[in-house]
């Protein structure tokens, strides 16, 4: 859940470096994705207070994805400056390449 790794695209938002850090870490702290963690946040009967993780890095918006490798969580992804869908299938295929250039 700790920042190893930053690309910022040129003339993307400022406040999207952090909200994409924040999807990442929560991804990565909660292994699943950001998305399910918000959905899960809204649900009318069932939801909860995205403050009772304790930490207000927490953030349920989609772009945040964790990165599983043999079955462990090593990390995650995440994105933001986009809409949910297209920041969620950014992420994906940024661990896509990822993980597929680091295979032998």
């Amino acid at each position: 859940g700790e920042l190893l790794a930053l690309l910022r695209v040129s003339g993307a938002a400022l406040p999207s470096i952090l909200i994409a850090q924040n999807k990442a870490f929560t991804a990565a702290r909660e292994r699943r994705a950001s998305f399910e963690i918000g959905q899960a946040s809204r649900h009318p009967t069932d939801g909860f207070d995205m403050r009772n993780f304790g930490d207000p890095r927490y953030i349920g918006w989609g772009g945040g994805l964790p990165v599983w490798i043999e079955g462990t969580c090593v990390g995650a992804v995440g994105v933001s400056g986009l809409p949910e869908s297209e920041a969620s299938s950014l992420a994906k295929n940024a661990i896509t390449c990822a993980i597929s250039v680091g295979s032998p």
